[in-house]
Order: structure tokens, then C-alpha cells, then sequence
């Protein structure tokens, strides 16, 4: 995940930021991979390039979730999932609106807050949050990001009316407790944006790096863990980690009020 975080960023400006990134990364791929991205395009899927230069030659379409979801229903389409308002959109919502309503990448914008993160900033109607998901053809969301709550009152309500441990977040809700400023940030899953550059349908085929169920132990020598075991330990049903625990947060010395 790529997640930059922008201060005096407000939503509009974020969205202008993601689109910008994604062109940059696309453009830099054609001019600097094209020998690969050809051998792709010819071996494996043959609309790859298109797809590359459509996203590019077009702006990306900002949306109002709730304009998304009317949209939706009145396609006439059998959705797999319903798409009513207030519910998370699915692959194939956001592929439709993509790839057969507008025909160019959508940033889709002020989500209802039930179903977005506590510290999202509130749209004046109390409904709504300023949150934003980039989608693109054939992945769906590529991006997802949000103008972050400056208002420590309304970060506090929040937090509140979730029924969140407060005194778990005691350090998050003092950056805003003294003031702060308009900031907004994404995260880019840089596996799907591999997977939409490459033309691969299995994101397991772009992966990096082995995954496996739980993190490497270094904490015990191969001798000690046996030959070809894996690195965790299974006892009564109940995977156990071998790795120490975390040290606790924080370790300056501050301690919450």
C-alpha cells in the first residue's frame, strides 16, 4: 500500500492528487516498460494497452455515491448484490459504473459515515462523510482515501457515538485537540495497480513476495524450529506465534491523561 498524506488538503484537491499519481505511474510504465507491456498485450491480454492509453486520455469522473447509487438502480441491471443507499458498493457496482455508464475511470465521493472510517471529516448533512474511492476498469477500486475530521469536537462525538474506547485513542484525539488544519490522504494498492498495468486476473500473480499466514520468526534458529516448519506452532487448535510481543505504545514516557 502507497498511502500519502497531504496537509492543507481538502477533498477536491485530494482527488486531484490521485488522478494525477495514477497517470503519472501509468505514463512512466508505457514510456519506460513498453517492450514488456507490448509481450503482455500480445501473449496474455490483448486489450492491455488499450486500456493503459484509455485511462490516460480521459478525466476521471467525480460522483456523488448517492447519484452512483440511482444510477444503479435505474440500469435495469440483475445485480449479483443489492445497491441500495448506505450499503458498500461491490466489484461489479463499481466495474458497471466504470466500464458501461461513463466509460472512463469515476472517483466516487461522499459516502455515507455508517460505512466509512470515525475519523473521516462530516458533510454538513450529517449523513454523508467526505470520503473518495478511485475506480478503474476491470479492478474496480483502485484507490481509497478521504479528507480527514480537523474538528476535534466532532472527532470526539464520533468516537463517542461508535462507542469506541477513548482512552485507546487519547493520542490520536490530542493532534486535533489543540487545533489543527485541513489534511486528506489515500491508500493505493499498489498489488491492484500492478495487477491493472500488467493485465493479470489473479493478484497472487503480481505479489512481490511470498505470503504466508503469519510472520517470519527470527527469534529461533532453524535447529531449533525443526526443518521446513512453518513459523508458528499449532496447539489445541490455536495458532500460537513464536515472535516476542510488541514493546508498548508509547515509549517516550507520555502517558494518557
Amino acid at each position: 500500500m502507497i498511502e500519502p498524506e497531504a496537509a492543507f488538503y481538502e477533498l477536491e484537491d485530494n482527488m486531484e492528487l490521485a488522478e494525477d499519481f495514477l497517470k503519472y505511474l501509468i505514463r512512466y510504465a508505457l514510456d519506460n516498460c513498453m517492450e514488456d507491456l507490448e509481450f503482455m498485450n500480445k501473449m496474455w491480454d490483448k486489450g492491455l494497452l488499450e486500456r493503459l492509453h484509455f485511462v490516460l486520455e480521459h478525466d476521471f469522473k467525480r460522483l456523488d455515491y448517492t447519484e452512483g447509487i440511482e444510477i444503479l438502480k435505474a440500469s435495469g441491471r440483475k445485480f449479483e448484490f443489492p445497491c441500495d443507499w448506505g450499503c458498500d458498493l461491490q466489484s461489479e457496482h463499481e466495474r458497471y459504473l466504470v466500464e458501461e455508464h461513463f466509460k472512463r475511470p469515476v472517483i466516487l465521493i461522499n459516502y455515507p459515515k455508517d460505512i466509512k472510517a470515525f475519523y473521516i471529516k462530516q458533510n454538513d448533512d450529517g449523513k454523508t462523510v467526505r470520503a473518495m474511492d478511485v475506480l478503474f476498469p476491470g479492478i474496480g477500486e483502485i484507490i481509497g482515501g478521504s479528507e480527514r475530521e480537523a474538528d476535534y469536537g466532532k472527532l470526539h462525538a464520533r468516537v463517542a457515538e461508535l462507542g469506541m474506547n477513548e482512552k485507546e485513542l487519547w493520542w490520536y484525539l490530542d493532534t486535533r485537540r489543540w487545533g489543527s488544519a485541513p489534511h486528506s490522504g489515500f491508500g493505493l494498492g499498489f498489488d491492484r495497480l500492478l495487477l491493472f498495468v500488467t493485465g493479470m486476473t489473479n493478484i497472487r500473480d503480481v505479489q512481490p513476495f511470498p505470503r504466508t499466514p503469519q510472520p517470519p520468526d527470527f527469534s529461533r534458529t532453524p535447529s531449533e524450529c525443526g526443518s521446513f516448519r512453518p513459523s508458528f506452532a499449532v496447539r489445541d487448535s490455536h495458532i500460537l506465534e513464536c515472535a516476542p510481543a510488541a514493546p508498548d505504545f508509547p515509549k517516550t514516557g507520555i502517558r494518557p491523561p
